[in-house]
């Protein structure tokens, strides 16, 4: 088995600040023709002057504290000089713990489901998200690039690990991790396209390391890494050595494309940013910061487990995503059945979406009604299986479920009487199986589906169940009469 050291450059984007880092341009950018969101400041025109947007610091001193770090009260920003068409000015105005910088925050660590030892976060700093380019024909085939700087100088804050993870999977664990803190922080619009992004370092132990750049969800992490794994395994197999290069991951064809050789420190040539003042953090705004800390993941998974009395595996599954977690409180609440919420949302709902390739966000239940379809559910108006029919319906249309099951006539047949004559039809048209039934019990499920499938699924099993068998007690009696 080949290990792995694997650190990861985590990059959010803070477009839930108003304005970009620097200057006054508007954060929301997505829908804006190319290059029209922007200003001197964020192109690096001579002459403009940047001004740092105060709640940057307050988002990095958060996200600083949610990942147990320390934080530099007395920091400065640096030049990264490089030369690149996404960066107009050839620099990026960051930070950094050598040449000069100090970062915001440093030396702190994370735990994560799935990985055995803690994530050490080696730095939190607070830098300048560049242009974006844009290949009409893919990666690595177009002959021409676009350049469009709408969202050159949004605020980003980068976490940067040690490579204390070992495996794609991890990864993937980690920034899943990392997503579900900055969400629950209000930090960052983890949804929304580019919002979270990540470079990753790869190497075999002993070998050279690789960054693999242009990762641009969460989701393409693992495969990103995999497949990077494969390679570098693949090379050595044959004999051969790993080149210490940056590589460009190609979502499209599920590939690395080798891009440049790997930068080393001084290439970049960092030095204290001139145009921007060192900064002092004073101790009563960490206060307020610290006092004013919204509920953590951890700590919701356990208020969860106490509170609703759900399993260790539920309250996971449902604190990754602060929205599903939000949707589930309130569905608990008006339903006061958190369990069956639970189970519901996070098995059947989760289930809906997925197939229809949609986002909670665009949901149209709203957690009133899922909460009623809990209670027809619980009650018995509605059966299991009716219930995700409805459930279905309710996805699509956004109708409660009392006009569905009465549209369609779903609701639960329980009475006795009508039920028995059902049954008593079942038994006259398969004799065979009632026979089997009264020496072998499992055959009694047969029976039973019967029902179902005249009733077309409205029969209460419960009640279907007891009638299937008070039938077949009787025969049996008469038999031995």
């Amino acid at each position: 088995m080949v290990d792995f050291m694997i650190g990861l450059e985590i990059h959010v984007q803070l477009n839930t600040l108003n304005t970009k880092l620097f200057c006054g341009c508007t954060t929301e950018y997505h829908n804006l023709p190319p290059n029209s969101n922007t200003c001197p400041v964020c192109l690096g025109l001579p002459g403009s002057l940047p001004l740092l947007n105060e709640k940057a610091i307050r988002y990095a001193v958060m996200t600083a504290i949610a990942l147990n770090c320390k934080i530099n009260q007395h920091f400065n920003f640096v030049r990264k000089n490089y030369f690149y068409p996404d960066m107009t000015k050839n620099f990026q105005i960051s930070q950094y713990d050598r040449a000069g910088g100090k970062p915001i925050a440093y030396d702190g660590y994370i735990t994560v489901k799935g990985v055995s030892n803690r994530v050490r976060i080696r730095r939190i700093q607070i830098e300048e998200d560049p242009g974006r380019l844009e290949h009409p024909l893919g990666l690595g085939t177009s002959s021409y690039v676009l350049v469009d700087y709408n969202r050159s100088g949004m605020g980003l804050l980068e976490i940067v690990t040690e490579p204390d993870l070992t495996s794609p999977r991890e990864a993937r664990a980690l920034i899943n991790k990392v997503r579900s803190v900055l969400e629950h922080l209000g930090v960052c619009d983890t949804g929304k396209e580019g919002a979270m992004r990540a470079d990753a370092n790869i190497s075999i132990v002993g070998g050279n390391r690789v960054e693999i750049k242009n990762i641009t969800s969460h989701k393409e992490v693992e495969r990103a890494l995999g497949y990077e794994a494969s390679r570098q395994i693949e090379i050595t197999a044959a004999g051969g050595s790993v080149d210490r290069e940056t590589r460009h991951w190609s979502e499209a064809k599920g590939i690395t494309i080798s891009s440049r050789s790997k930068e080393e420190e001084q290439d970049y040539r960092y030095f204290p940013e001139p145009d921007i003042p060192g900064f002092t953090i004073q101790e009563t705004f960490l206060e307020v910061v610290r006092n004013s800390m919204p509920e953590l993941p951890d700590a919701r998974v356990s208020r969860f487990m106490r509170e609703y009395r759900l399993s260790q595996r539920d309250a996971d599954i449902l604190v990754m995503e602060k929205t599903l977690a939000d949707y589930f409180e309130g569905v608990a609440k008006l339903s006061g059945k958190p369990q069956l919420a639970a189970s519901w949302i996070s098995v059947e709902l989760q289930r809906q979406l997925n197939e229809r390739k949609a986002s909670l966000e665009n949901l149209r239940i709203t957690p009133a009604q899922f909460a009623r379809l809990l209670v027809l559910v619980d009650s018995g108006v509605l059966t299991g299986k009716l219930a995700k029919r409805v459930l279905a319906i309710m996805v699509d249309t956004g109708k409660d479920p009392d006009t569905i099951s009465q549209e369609l006539g779903l609701v639960r047949i329980a009475d006795e009487q009508l039920l028995d004559s059902v049954v008593s039809e079942v038994f006259t048209e398969n004799p065979r199986a009632v026979e089997d039934a009264q020496s072998n019990p499992e055959a009694l499920n047969f029976l039973v589906g019967q029902v179902m499938r005249k009733t077309r699924g409205k029969a209460d099993p419960a009640v279907t169940n007891s009638l299937v068998r008070k039938k077949l007690s009787e025969l049996s009696s008469r038999n031995h009469c």
